[in-house]
């Protein structure tokens, strides 16, 4: 330990020490026999000037004060006014004491200047403080590293007064016990031994164990060493100062664990990994094994009615311990911890009951009163705590301590009550998402084409992927529509947003193009019938469901279609698209392209026309229909989508199925999106010509005969004799009709396909309408008797005209 004053060296005399203070040896007749250095310098009187001169030359006959607290060898010590050589005056301190071997003849005289005095008793009273009140233990070891002194708070740690303990080694006072801090030797006494040699202190090192004065609990203190010389530099020992550091390194570790808990808890959108999370972030630091029981409706995402403990009415769905070894909790549970072990595509769904068996607690244990009382369950090293939700019970979370001396304390208890009601949050999300993913994947399970039918027109193979593995639903979707003539309608579309009233509304879009599909619209009246109900469906529901603020949550503006129709008769197909991308046309013989298809505008905008286009396809033509989240990503512009796309088409052997599988393994390397991605594949077929017959007739009555003729033989030549008498029918009735309030030329034509279809052409827009004539009519039943002898019919428009048409299915021996 360091002097006070650097250029005095450690010095601990007082100011009325004889080796230091000035000195005067009197006689009995209180003269001056004796001289100190040290008072020539308080005085200024040197020997020769102050010897054999009376004391009072220099000092006043009385004191000036009540007498001062002195040691017990002097008689008096008192303040006097001295006076100096020069003349001034200056207050002093004064002792006496006997001269030892002169008797009451010689006495010994100590002053000292009384601001002296003031400065020592200063620095006295801090030693005092610091061996007395300071809460910092002090213990000081000699160069063999035992104690020699300690002040009160030190002995207060160890438990017994400091006689009892005096001359032990630190290894011996807190034998147990080791440093929890890096970088320094790993023993106290190698510690010590380190900063006597080398003069190397040690500042905040942090040593647990358990004190003699408390051995049932773990203590942290932060500790300092450094090495004690003496005023000529020898080296006397080691210096200890510690302070408990417990309530505060509890505190650290309490607030550690909320943020650890704030990273892990609620960041999945899964009932049983958010559960797991909260064991994974209590052991060990919290407790030696955490389980968490749910009821099971909230696995299903349903609010679960009243739990109570006499039904098993919870199933264990986490448990963590950090004893290796598989143990048992009551009813037979095996241990558990860690991350879920369901695969991505099992995320947000509950697993299935058998999974997770019921837990019965038996009667008085602490989860059977927590779930009588309906709270928070404290016994000994086993606390519960119930998990809630608003006014729901959705379980119990158990926290279980390895002895009974571990008991936890009342900050521990808030503790826990803060973690779990934040998992209850995050689980009460997890539910509610788990609901409504729910809905929204049978919903659109509904809504989706499960299976695409096979059609004579096109080969056909997809894929649909949402968003991703957790939310599961998306508002893209894809259609394949049988049409009138063999024709097939192929539809991509994309609706802004994820999740139920995304899926919902896509639903209502795929439903509306269907109908207006089988109305035999073509793309660019479908697209502008559609554009009209988007945009007075969305001023409707605004209207409706809009705030006092004006926002509302359209999802429907702004969504995206592409509708393309594709005759296997002509090989033609018909295109037009609203804000949707093009889509990729490769032909047999040539490079993947992207045919200059007008946009048009998103749905519901309205102000800017549908355009269409149409190209010709050869047999065997690959179209490929898909939203942009197959070819746009956040670190990928969607040119180079574009490109990766049209390298994949660009193999002309491989199966559609392949080229999906590659499309989606290249341009979604991760199995998931940042957006939905709906593709369509589309091989075009052609009808052979010995399938399809077609004549043209003029406008005249004669026109039914001959139709009539020219079908029956044609059947014949099918095989299809069973049809020949209601095809007879059916053509003369439609022949009939168009030359009666149409205008002419007239076309028919029969096609042999997966059913029989007749068509009838002529230049007139009005379309027939079935009726129920009366008994006395002469006509109007014709339609009527031709909708009973085939199993489909309608009308189509044209640029020319209309034509109406029949489907007949085949006997049941063809």
């Amino acid at each position: 330990m360091k002097a006070w004053n650097e250029e005095q060296g450690a010095d601990f005399r007082g100011p009325l020490d004889v080796t230091r203070a000035a000195t005067a040896v009197v006689d009995a007749q209180d003269t001056v026999i004796g001289w100190s250095p040290a008072a020539e310098q308080l005085l200024g009187y040197r020997p020769q000037e102050i010897v054999g001169r009376p004391l009072t030359t220099f000092l006043s006959p009385g004191p000036t004060t009540p007498s001062l607290a002195r040691p017990p060898e002097f008689r008096g010590s008192e303040l006097y006014v001295a006076r100096h050589q020069d003349g001034h005056d200056l207050i002093v301190a004064t002792a006496v004491c006997d001269l030892p071997g002169a008797g009451p003849a010689a006495r010994i005289l100590v002053a000292t200047e009384l601001q002296d005095l003031r400065l020592w008793e200063s620095r006295l009273a801090l030693l005092q403080g610091l061996a007395t009140q300071s809460p910092v233990g002090l213990g000081i070891y000699n160069a063999d590293l035992r104690l020699t002194w300690c002040n009160t708070a030190y002995e207060r740690e160890i438990g017994r007064p400091f006689a009892e303990f005096r001359g032990l080694r630190a290894d011996e006072l807190y034998s147990g016990g080791k440093f929890v801090s890096k970088g320094h030797p790993p023993t106290l006494e190698a510690v010590m031994r380190h900063v006597l040699d080398t003069g190397e202190p040690f500042l905040d090192l942090h040593f647990q164990g358990r004190p003699p004065s408390d051995p049932e609990t773990d203590h942290l203190w932060s500790c300092a060493y450094y090495r004690l010389q003496d005023a000529d530099g020898r080296v006397i020992g080691v210096c200890e100062d510690a302070f408990d550091i417990s309530d505060r390194y509890k505190a650290q570790q309490r607030l550690a664990l909320l943020v650890e808990a704030g990273r892990g808890i609620g960041t999945a959108l899964d009932v049983r990994v958010t559960a797991e999370k909260i064991t994974e972030v209590a052991v060990p630091e919290f407790a030696s094994t955490v389980t968490v029981d749910l009821a099971q409706a909230v696995l299903e995402g349903e609010v679960p009615g009243t739990i109570g403990p006499s039904a098993a009415s919870l199933v264990r769905v986490a448990r963590c311990s950090a004893d290796e070894a598989e143990q048992l909790e009551p009813g037979g549970h095996p241990s558990h911890c860690g991350p879920s072990d369901r695969g991505p595509a099992d995320r947000g769904r509950a697993a299935p009951s058998e999974n997770h068996p019921p837990v019965e607690y038996p009667p008085g244990s602490p989860q059977y009163r927590s779930l009588s009382s309906g709270g928070l369950v404290l016994d000994d090293a086993v606390l519960v705590v119930p998990l809630r939700a608003g006014n729901s019970m959705l379980g119990l979370v158990t926290f279980i301590r390895d002895t009974a001396s571990s008991a936890f304390d009342s900050g521990e208890v808030a503790l826990a009550d803060e973690l779990v009601a934040r998992t209850a949050v995050s689980i009460d999300n997890a539910r509610r998402f788990t609901r409504e993913r729910t809905a929204s994947l049978a919903l659109q399970r509904q809504l989706l084409p499960r299976h695409v039918p096979e059609q004579s027109a096109v080969e056909v193979a997809h894929r649909y992927l949402p968003t991703d593995d957790v939310t599961g639903v998306g508002g893209d979707w894809f259609d394949v529509i049988p049409l009138s003539g063999t024709r097939v309608g192929l539809v991509v579309g994309d609706v802004v947003g994820h999740g139920l009233q995304a899926a919902a509304t896509m639903g209502r879009l795929r439903t509306t193009v269907r109908a207006f599909a089988q109305m035999d619209m073509d793309p660019v009246e479908l697209l502008s019938r559609l554009d009209d109900l988007v945009a007075q469906s969305a001023e409707e529901q605004r209207s409706e469901l809009g705030t006092p603020d004006g926002n509302y949550a359209d999802v429907t503006t702004g969504a995206t279609c592409l509708y393309a129709v594709y005759d296997p008769v002509s090989r033609r197909c018909v295109m037009a698209r609203a804000g949707h991308l093009p889509p990729a046309v490769v032909a047999p013989d040539g490079p993947p392209t992207f045919p200059d298809l007008p946009a048009g505008p998103p749905l519901g905008l309205g102000g800017l026309p549908f355009e269409s286009l149409e190209i010709e396809l050869p047999v065997g033509s690959l179209l490929a229909l898909f939203t942009d989240g197959l070819v746009e990503a956040r670190d990928r512009d969607i040119d180079h989508g574009l490109d990766t796309l049209k390298e994949v088409l660009s193999d002309r052997h491989a199966s559609l199925e392949g080229l999906c599988d590659r499309a989606v393994a290249q341009l979604l390397p991760s199995g998931s999106t940042a957006d939905d991605t709906a593709l369509l594949l589309v091989r075009t077929r052609e009808l052979d010509t010995s399938q399809v017959t077609e004549w043209e007739l003029p406008s005249e009555p004669v026109a039914a005969g001959r139709a009539r003729e020219l079908a029956t033989e044609q059947l014949h030549q099918w095989g299809l004799e069973e049809l020949a008498f209601a095809t007879e029918l059916v053509v003369s009735e439609l022949v009939t009709n168009a030359v009666r309030y149409a205008e002419g030329p007239i076309q028919v034509r029969l096609i042999r396909d997966r059913t029989l279809l007749c068509e009838v052409a002529d230049r007139g827009h009005t379309s027939p309408h079935l009726r129920h004539s009366g008994e006395e009519d002469e006509g109007g039943r014709g339609l009527f008797i031709v909708a009973q002898l085939v199993q489909r019919w309608g009308t189509r428009y044209t640029r020319s005209g209309k034509t109406i048409w029949t489907e007949q299915a085949f006997p049941a021996t063809v």
